[in-house]
Formats: structure tokens, C-alpha cells, sequence
């Protein structure tokens, strides 16, 4: 291992398992889990003062409304202008209005079940707000929409780049994550797609085929495609809009992580 030992990076994610009217009726209030998710963050800061960021995606959203929430800061106090943004869609809200988990989820950004946070500790290039995570990846279909944040050190970031070009991509700009996002975004299409042409010719509707793709997306298979090829240390969290998430770490832990679940929540810090 040739990193040293020093603060990173630090990623938290969380998964509700259950509808906000659970939280609101056990724990009093519906933001348990954006509550849960700033608790976190608070206890890592030390992991990265360069800039923070949150992404949050609702899950059973009909078309036609938001489900992906997202707020990166990379002022000097990063984390509280997040969460001063955050809270101030509630802050502004009669009291009857926050213990509505429906009106909630339906009316403001940041009431979804799935919650990914991040703290950057800037080790190279501009301290920006583009490099400020998580990074998302956005497409019509709720399927192949990614949010991704990560701490990771690639070294053979160029050859992954030059594999994304040659599959007909044209990357925005050659850095670890950019090139980290495209690779299991790609990985994420083609699985959607296999399973799209798989349903197809049994007389699904393209609705129908969506709510399949959602019970059969294989995210192990598509993560064990995706970084075949990673030589380096990372540990990385991410999202898809309908609802799934995950958490990876190299095979040698250089970049650790860990997790707890319970029936009610998962949850995974790095």
C-alpha cells in the first residue's frame, strides 16, 4: 500500500426501507432520514473541508415531477450552506405542513428515501463547485439516471478514458470521476437495454418493461463490469433513480467503508 495514512474523502449514504409516514409516526417528523443524513456528515467533516454536497432521489414519483434533489457548496463553510439551503424549503413551512409526509414528499426537494452526502478533501486540480461531489448523470429514463460520489485515487485514469472514447463517447473532461461516472453509466445503459430486449418480445408494455427492469437490474453485474479495470484505491456510493443504490470499495480496502441495516434503514460510511 502506497497511499499514507491521512483524512480523505468522506462519503454517507442512506437507504429508508420505509414509507416517510413510518418515520413521522415512530421518530415525530418525515425528515428522519435528511436529519439522519446531516447527523452523519456533521460527525465526518473532518474529512474534507474543500466543499460538500448532497443529492437525495424520491422513490414512486409519478412522470412528470422531480424526484432528483441536489445542492453542492464549495464555499468555506460548505456543509452548513448546504444545509441552510436544505432546511430553508421546511424552515419556511407552517408546522401543519411538516407533519404531512405526502404533501412533503409531493411539494419540496430533499423528502426522498434514497440520500447520498459527501465531503470533498481537495488533493489536486481547482476546488470549483464542478468538482465538487456527488456528480449526476441524467437521462429521460428513470432506469439510467446516476448519482455518484466517491473517494478514490485512480492511477490508469487515461487508459479508462481512452476506452470510453472508444466506445464513441465524448467525455466533457478527463478526470478520475467524470471518467469513473461515464464507465458505470455506460455499464448501466447496456444492462437496461439487455433487459429491454429481453422483455420485449414477450408483449410487455414500455411501461410494463420499465417495472421489470426495476425488479431484475443486476447492480453487481453491471459494478463487476464497470471496474474491472480500476487499479487504485476507491471507495464510491451511487444512486439510480428508480430506487436502487450501492456501495464498493477496491479489493484491498484501501479506501474502507462501512455499513449497518436494520429493518427500518441501511446505511454505509466511509
Amino acid at each position: 500500500m502506497s497511499d499514507s495514512i491521512k483524512h480523505e474523502c468522506g462519503i454517507a449514504v442512506i437507504r429508508l426501507l420505509k414509507p416517510l409516514e413510518y418515520y413521522q409516526q415512530k421518530y415525530g417528523t418525515p425528515l428522519y432520514g435528511i436529519n439522519k443524513l446531516h447527523l452523519l456528515l456533521q460527525k465526518i467533516r473532518n474529512r474534507g473541508q474543500d466543499g460538500a454536497g448532497i443529492a437525495t432521489i424520491k422513490i414512486g414519483v409519478e412522470p412528470g415531477k422531480r424526484y432528483i434533489s441536489r445542492k453542492r457548496s464549495n464555499s468555506s463553510q460548505a456543509l452548513k450552506d448546504v444545509f441552510d439551503h436544505v432546511y430553508g424549503y421546511f424552515n419556511e413551512q407552517p408546522a401543519e405542513r411538516l407533519q404531512d409526509p405526502a404533501w412533503l414528499k409531493a411539494n419540496l426537494p430533499f423528502t426522498g428515501e434514497l440520500l447520498l452526502g459527501h465531503l470533498r478533501y481537495g488533493t489536486h486540480g481547482a476546488n470549483n463547485i464542478e468538482t465538487v461531489h456527488p456528480f449526476l448523470r441524467q437521462n429521460n429514463w428513470i432506469t439510467r439516471n446516476l448519482v455518484l460520489a466517491g473517494n478514490f485515487n485512480l492511477t490508469n485514469v487515461d487508459e479508462l478514458f481512452d476506452e470510453l472514447v472508444h466506445l464513441g463517447q465524448y467525455p466533457k473532461e478527463k478526470s478520475d470521476t467524470v471518467t469513473v461516472l461515464e464507465k458505470i453509466g455506460h455499464f448501466l445503459d447496456d444492462e437496461v437495454m439487455r433487459l429491454h430486449t429481453w422483455f420485449k418480445p414477450d408483449g410487455y408494455t414500455n411501461e410494463e418493461i420499465n417495472n421489470l427492469i426495476f425488479e431484475h437490474l443486476d447492480i453487481q453485474r453491471l459494478l463487476r463490469r464497470a471496474s474491472k479495470k480500476y487499479d487504485g484505491g476507491y471507495v464510491m456510493a451511487g444512486l439510480i433513480g428508480h430506487g436502487d443504490a450501492f456501495v464498493m470499495r477496491d479489493p484491498n480496502g484501501i479506501r474502507p467503508a462501512f455499513y449497518y441495516a436494520d429493518e427500518e434503514i441501511v446505511v454505509s460510511c466511509s
